[in-house]
């Protein structure tokens, strides 16, 4: 079997069960005594430790199963967490990570985790303490290799506990007997199949042969485990049995007297065989104790003839696919095509006039119309998918500054197109890093302003019309002006006057002038200047906004403003003399008429009155060269009021033709850019409309 056709279902779960494990430890950090986390963590790392072994990638599955040697003595109170143990971890984690990035680039997936291995080793053996720390609450003694080896399923005092507790409580607990084909190429692989199967409805207790040796092909073709559950023994023999390779299952429930008896087997050479008698003896007990069913496996009928109606089946669970994105962006771009030729087809249905044809489009209008709502939902995504490292990042960035602080994340649901997504990583981790490095202050110095020592940072988002917002909020020490223009003068961003004429949401904005930084000392968090200036220039290519809003020894909020997606938008189409163009909707704020003798002159530019304000006039006509439309010649000119966060401005143009979806197609590599323009579009008569993008016009 090619198991290279395995390779990216190994690398997505791979790096799903990752980042599961980060989340995990950190919500354990926050409560180190929580088991039900440990047994999380356990299952995650048992189940990425499996996939390893069966693709080969021996680096990864040893790491992982150094990691579960610890998660172990956890969850079974023999070791407490503490602050070296989820460092440890921590870089574990940072170490898989990496070899699964090198199989995803093509590698082996070979590391040196050497260090991190003896580190985990000696937490094991409780060598780690004697450095100063005092984690481990009992010294753990292993037990003898021949102890162990011939243990098998005899169960300890702990594991018996378990699974008694587990019947009390109510579960079902099941001895499970599974027999692979002897023709079976793969045993490990069917066996990780079984225990995947089984650990996504319930808890593998113990399993003979261990779990390591199955995985290393170390058995022949039986194994035998304990589980708890709440399915039902035939339900499970049908799901094991499912799995192919899988040549006979047998499943047995066990009840408080039958566990007793079965874990009375003592451990010596003779073990299977008294199991065996064990097992044969519980099964003739369950068989004696229950009436016979009138709806035997077999599928006879009770003897009044009948039919029993049978059990409806068990939910399916997994109800999503995985798509390779290159195939929504073919998906995407076949769509933008068939959007175009609706237009045309709307236009020339219009012109004639025949009534047949008129209801077809319509028809084809309002079908293309759901349709276009079914891809453009298969395109979002939620900012999850971005916001989930940020906890672990945040948590190593506030350990290296040595400051005490909370990420709190609201709205992660909140969906965005998949290209938008891809793009503000990168300038979500600036703002962080900036959050935390300038915003948040030490611990001394936010008990001497008379602030709780933890400082908190929030991260959220959320709609607003046709735009999310993502805010990232601290109740920091807030941005001193005077701090930021003197730096900024310092470096010879701007002079001494033009730094006493700004306003404070001016000052602000030298955030983000190019090499500006407020940090005394180069470190690898801040002091190079690059950081902010890089956040403005991406949030302003996919279209969007940045706004600081700050109060000095409050805190400071930063709010970007982008668009739900890139591919389809609602536009207003204009017309310039013979020039058609599109202003995306979001952009405006209202149109009008103004007549000649309104418009004022301001130290030689263009204004008008608006809403008790004055805002400035750009002739499009004028800024494009459009040679047949002078809008001076007019005693009216129609605007377009836009606005670019807090600003607004007036485009002038001569005739509104209503508004209209329009696919958004960039211009391409052989057109240089040109100022105030987006991109292009293909309209319904097969012309070309240029896409205005209003923010160019509001500095």
């Amino acid at each position: 079997m090619d198991m290279n056709q395995y390779l990216n279902m190994f690398i997505d779960e791979s790096n799903d069960h990752l980042q599961s494990l980060n989340e995990k430890m950190l919500q354990l950090e926050s409560c180190p005594t929580d088991l039900s986390i440990v047994q999380v963590i356990f299952r995650s790392a048992h189940t990425l430790k499996g996939m390893a072994a069966t693709m080969g990638f021996e680096d990864l599955a040893s790491l992982t199963h150094q990691m579960e040697n610890v998660l172990d003595l956890v969850r079974n109170n023999k070791l407490a967490m503490q602050e070296f143990i989820f460092d440890t971890f921590f870089k574990g984690l940072d170490a898989l990570e990496s070899m699964v990035q090198n199989i995803t680039e093509g590698g082996d997936g070979k590391a040196d985790v050497s260090s991190i291995v003896a580190s985990l080793q000696s937490i094991v053996r409780g060598d780690f303490q004697k450095s100063g720390t005092d984690a481990v609450t009992e010294a753990v003694t292993p037990k003898k290799a021949a102890d162990s080896e011939s243990a098998g399923l005899v169960l300890d005092q702990f594991q018996y506990s378990v699974l008694e507790q587990s019947i009390s409580e109510g579960h079902r607990v099941h001895y499970i007997q599974v027999t692979i084909s002897s023709e079976s190429q793969l045993k490990a692989a069917r066996a990780f199949m079984v225990f995947n199967t089984l650990e996504n409805s319930g808890e593998i207790v113990k399993a003979y042969p261990s779990v390591q040796d199955i995985e290393q092909e170390k058995f022949e073709q039986n194994f035998s485990l304990y589980y708890i559950t709440q399915k039902e023994v035939g339900e499970l023999e049908k799901e094991i049995a499912g799995i192919s390779e899988i040549e006979s299952v047998s499943v047995v429930q066990l009840d408080q007297e039958s566990l007793k008896q079965m874990s009375e087997v003592k451990a010596g050479l003779a073990e299977t065989a008294a199991v065996q008698e064990a097992l044969v003896a519980v099964q003739q007990q369950s068989a004696a104790s229950q009436p016979q069913s009138p709806t035997a496996a077999s599928g006879a009928k009770p003897a009044d003839g009948k039919a029993q109606v049978a059990k409806p089946a068990a939910p399916t669970h997994n109800r999503t696919i995985r798509v390779d994105i290159e195939r929504l962006d073919v998906l995407m771009n076949l769509f933008s095509e068939l959007l175009i030729d609706r237009v045309r087809l709307e236009q020339l249905a219009s012109e004639a006039s025949n009534p047949a044809l008129t209801e077809t489009v319509e028809h084809m209008s309002r079908v293309s119309s759901d349709l276009q709502n079914v891809v453009l939902k298969l395109r979002m995504v939620p900012v999850d998918t971005v916001f989930n490292r940020f906890p672990r990042m945040v948590r190593d960035l506030a350990k290296s500054l040595d400051k005490k602080l909370d990420l709190v994340i609201t709205g992660a649901d909140t969906e965005m197109d998949r290209t938008v997504i891809d793009e503000i990583g990168d300038p979500l981790v600036h703002l962080l890093r900036n959050s935390v490095d300038h915003g948040i202050e030490p611990v001394a110095t936010r008990i001497a302003a008379g602030k709780p020592e933890t400082g908190t940072v929030h991260l959220r988002a959320f709609h607003s019309g046709n735009n999310v917002f993502i805010e990232i909020e601290d109740d920091g020490s807030g941005i001193n002006r005077e701090k930021v223009l003197k730096s900024a003068i310092s470096k010879g961003i701007m002079t001494e006057e033009q730094a006493a004429a700004m306003s404070d949401e001016e000052a602000h904005q030298v955030l983000f002038a190019p090499g500006f930084s407020t940090a005394e000392v180069i470190s690898d968090v801040s002091g190079r200047g690059v950081g902010l200036d890089v956040v403005k220039s991406k949030i302003t290519s996919l279209g969007g906004n940045v706004t600081i809003h700050s109060v000095l020894g409050k805190g400071t909020n930063f709010s970007v403003q982008l668009p739900l997606t890139l591919s389809i938008i609602a536009a207003m189409m204009i017309q310039i003399g013979s020039e058609k163009y599109a202003i995306p909707l979001s952009s405006i704020v209202e149109t009008a008429i103004v007549k000649r003798t309104q418009i004022r002159s301001v130290h030689g530019n263009k204004m008008i009155a608006f809403r008790e304000s004055h805002i400035p006039l750009i002739s499009l006509s004028q800024l494009f060269e459009v040679p047949d439309f002078n809008e001076d010649e007019e005693e009216e000119t129609e605007v377009v009021v836009i606005r670019k966060g807090d600003r607004l401005a007036a485009l002038s143009v001569q005739d509104f033709l209503g508004q209209s979806e329009i696919v958004l197609k960039n211009l391409g590599k052989y057109l240089p850019n040109i100022q105030g323009i987006s991109g292009a579009t293909i309209l319904g008569d097969g012309q070309v409309a240029l896409i205005i993008d209003p923010n160019v016009f509001i500095k």
